[in-house]
């Protein structure tokens, strides 16, 4: 992998760049001086991000989104209209997010993209003295994820991830109550992710349609041709995403490791799984299973499910994750003086004692809560840090989604090496396992590389 310098990125963002008829972005700040201009990237995901920032503009705040990014234009054109009816100013609309970037009158961008762009778009962002959002899960590697905090505190920073859950007050008010011990000593905990995907279907080659720019898409990932299934099932394919052990778990891990005041990595790691239900071009599983190990002894199991299932722990059938019937969504954590179970997003319940004695709990104030209303919620966070310059606002700092993170990607490298792993927390490293340290890292396409040394 190669050292890219900060002004060698610049030249290559202005040699290869989108050519399609858009304004110029690059302007003076228009309004106060204290206004926050954010660029949008990735605007499938990112579309929630965008209306949660013109919301905020709407109700009086000087922020505003001003610029609408996507590779393909026909989702970053759907995404401006879609602001520009919420009754605030239609974004700029641009291809190429290399722009964003040079661009000095954007302050801070908000990233949705595929997984495997997480990390460069973040850090040429801090590079460039922009404060970042980006979703979970934050990286593609663990070293990709390392890189992200150093980048952040390097620059000075404002560095939100996507786990919503951190500014849900309920959510807060549930793992405080864990961490003051309302279940005693907390030994053990599960994540579960149940869903129901069907066949994906297979790869069939043809040209991109002529509002995308695949190059853009591809990325730092290896050079390939243009699919539907590469465009639209990026989900489950290793190179552009960490597969479902790290998608929707991602936001469980990070409650459960909350709760359980967990500051450092697992120690050890052991996973397996496979394509068990449908015969299609995905490469992660449909199911899989695994369990990791602190140093102290505790432990956290998670398991997914791609098919018809069982409830679990009253998950679903009680307390539905979403207006998904099927999905069997949430945290399970079990203290010696009882449990506690997070079914969503923006409740919990807690038992206590030999007879499950119902504790204190809070509920969503829908029965079936929309997760994209957390986006209300955890943007203007992110944008109050971003004013303030206080790292101590976030409440998803960039180091916490990299620890969560880690967790599910120690899952991954245990099943891709089929092997049980041991990670030392403090190098970030499998000792004496070079089969296992390979999959840290990764190598990256020109110019869409991040550098060693940020």
């Amino acid at each position: 992998m190669k050292t890219t310098t900060r002004r060698a990125f610049i030249k290559s963002s202005v040699a290869t760049a989108s050519v399609v008829a858009l304004p110029a972005i690059a302007q003076s700040k228009s309004g106060s001086s204290d206004r926050i201009r954010v660029g949008v990237i990735g605007m499938h995901r990112g579309l929630a991000h965008a209306r949660s920032i013109a919301e905020m503009e709407k109700s009086g705040q000087n922020v505003e989104v001003a610029v609408s990014c996507d590779c393909d234009l026909r989702a970053a054109n759907w995404a401006a209209d879609i602001i520009e009816k919420q009754g605030v100013k239609r974004p700029l609309v641009v291809q190429d997010l290399r722009r964003l970037m040079e661009d000095k009158s954007i302050d801070a961008v908000s990233i949705g993209t595929p997984d495997h762009w997480h990390a460069p778009a973040a850090i040429w962002a801090c590079q460039a003295g922009k404060d970042v959002f980006v979703e979970k899960p934050l990286a593609h590697t663990i070293e990709e994820g390392r890189k992200m905090v150093e980048a952040a505190r390097k620059y000075k920073r404002m560095v939100q991830v996507g786990t919503q859950c951190r500014s849900s007050p309920n959510i807060i008010e549930g793992v405080k109550h864990a961490r003051e011990g309302l279940i005693g000593d907390i030994y053990m905990a599960r994540a579960v992710s149940f869903k129901v995907h069907g066949n994906l279907g297979r790869h069939k080659p043809t040209q991109p349609p002529k509002e995308l720019d695949w190059d853009i898409f591809v990325g730092p990932a290896p050079k390939q041709p243009y699919s539907n299934f590469r465009k639209t099932r990026w989900y489950w394919l290793r190179d552009f995403c960490n597969g479902d052990m790290a998608n929707q778990p991602t936001h469980q891990l990070d409650i459960i490791r909350w709760a359980m005041k967990l500051e450092e990595h697992p120690v050890q790691a052991q996973s397996m799984g496979g394509c068990l239900v449908h015969d299609d071009d995905r490469e992660w599983p449909d199911n899989q299973t695994f369990t990791c190990k602190f140093a102290d002894g505790r432990m956290i199991s998670v398991e997914h499910r791609n098919w018809w299932t069982a409830a679990e722990g009253g998950l679903r059938d009680k307390w539905p994750f979403s207006s998904n019937p099927d999905a069997v969504v949430g945290a399970i954590l079990l203290g010696k003086k009882g449990f506690m179970v997070f079914p969503s997003y923006t409740s919990y319940y807690s038992f206590l004692g030999p007879k499950r004695e119902p504790g204190p709990h809070a509920d969503s104030p829908t029965k079936i809560p929309n997760w994209h209303a957390m986006d209300n919620v955890h943007h203007p966070n992110w944008i109050k840090a971003c004013r303030s310059r206080n790292l101590k606002y976030l409440n998803a700092d960039v180091e916490q989604g990299h620890m969560a993170t880690t967790i599910a990607l120690l899952g991954s490298i245990s099943l891709l090496t089929e092997q049980t792993v041991n990670f030392d927390p403090k190098t970030e490293t499998f000792p004496g396992n070079p089969a296992a340290n390979k999959l840290l890292s990764k190598d990256y396409r020109e110019p869409f590389v991040v550098p060693k040394e940020v």
